[in-house]
C-alpha cells in the first residue's frame, strides 16, 4: 500500500500523533488511579481491591446493580456449596 498524496500522508501522521498523545494521557491517568488507590489503601487500611471497586462502582453509578449481583451470588453460593457440601467427619 502506498500513500502518494502528501496531504493524505500529513493527515495520517497528524492522526497517529493525536492517538499517541491520547495514549500518553491514558497512561498518565492509569498511573494516577493506581497511586490514588494505593494512597487511600495505605492511609485507611482498606484493601486496594476494595478501594478500586468502590471507585468503579461510584464512577459507573452501579451500586444497586452490584448489590443485587452480590445478593444473587451469596444465595446461589449458599444453595450450592453450603447446603450440598459434605460435612466434615
Amino acid at each position: 500500500m502506498t500513500i502518494s498524496n502528501a496531504a493524505d500522508r500529513k493527515k495520517i501522521l497528524e492522526a497517529i500523533t493525536e492517538v499517541s498523545n491520547s495514549m500518553t494521557r491514558i497512561s498518565a491517568e492509569r498511573d494516577f488511579i493506581k497511586d490514588a488507590v494505593a494512597d487511600v489503601s495505605d492511609r485507611f487500611q482498606i484493601p486496594k481491591k476494595i478501594v478500586a471497586k468502590m471507585a468503579r462502582v461510584y464512577h459507573k453509578q452501579s451500586f444497586n446493580a452490584e448489590s443485587e449481583q452480590n445478593e444473587e451470588f451469596e444465595s446461589l453460593y449458599e444453595e450450592v456449596v453450603m447446603l450440598t457440601a459434605p460435612t466434615a467427619p
